[in-house]
């Protein structure tokens, strides 16, 4: 199923009135509601009001899923996932991870030579079916997260829908944008917030599950900063979108070895 977006919007913010939306769904209402949720729409009715359950869900107690994929390519609609990798972070606490490698028959050297993954590989891999069907069972209605998340979601949404799923319905929050609101940096790349920060001292960069394991820590990093005004996952949500971006700061100049001044007879 697909949500009008002024639909959605409004779930997030004051709701939907239950006679209203439900009106709105294809009958039985029921059965819609229940593929809603299916697809990550964690609806809850409070006062006779559909709306997120993001909207009143803490912070501290927000399932995050903290999502990383390598791809083939940087189109949905030619390309596909090779390797996703995953974490499930609650109360600062990570309770379970996803890693698989997927069935591909075509990587380009370019991409074997950043992520170290080989066709060799692939062809070992489960089909795309299988951890698609796989995955979405382990992200449920957790909140997406990624860093540059619009790139991870929408790859793993478009291969849902590729093997027969419905696409992500799941509310999303980008660490790059939450970076540039809470930490002060010349550059906002996973790996220099890595190396500037020390994240992750074992990350394999381009690897899915390392990465997302750098991202889940960048996560617990920036969290404590965020203003004491924001309560709900929904606030947070709209911090990291609407915020002041922090300056960045001026790159730090490369120092320069003095040499010795040679002197001709």
């Amino acid at each position: 199923m697909k949500l009008d977006p002024k639909l959605f919007a409004r779930l997030t913010k004051k709701g939907i009135p239950k006679e209203e939306f439900e009106s709105l769904l294809p009958q039985p209402s029921s059965l819609a509601l229940e593929l809603l949720q299916a697809q990550g729409l964690n609806l809850v009715l409070k006062d006779n009001f559909y709306c997120l359950s993001s909207t009143y869900t803490p912070v501290k107690d927000t399932l995050f899923c903290i999502v990383d994929v390598e791809t083939n390519g940087s189109k949905p609609s030619q390309h596909q996932i090779i390797e996703i990798g995953a974490v499930k972070l609650q109360n600062g606490i990570i309770i379970d991870t996803f890693d698989s490698l997927v069935y591909a028959t075509d990587i380009s050297k370019q991409i074997q030579e950043i992520t170290g993954i080989s066709v060799q590989q692939t062809l070992k891999a489960p089909a795309l079916a299988k951890v698609m069907h796989e995955f979405r069972l382990f992200l449920g209605d957790a909140v997406f997260v990624g860093h540059d998340a619009k790139f991870d979601y929408n790859f793993v949404s478009a291969m849902m829908e590729r093997v027969g799923l419905d696409a992500l319905l799941n509310r999303s929050l980008c660490t790059i944008d939450l970076a540039e609101r809470t930490i002060e940096s010349e550059r906002y790349g996973l790996a220099y917030l890595n190396e500037q920060l020390e994240l992750y001292r074992e990350a394999t960069h381009h690897r899915a599950l390392s990465d997302a394991m750098t991202t889940t820590k960048l996560l617990k990093r920036t969290l404590p900063l965020i203003p004491k005004s924001i309560h709900t996952c929904e606030e947070l949500i709209a911090f990291s979108k609407e915020a002041k971006r922090l300056k960045r700061l001026k790159p730090t100049p490369k120092k320069v070895e003095e040499k010795e001044p040679s002197y001709s007879e």
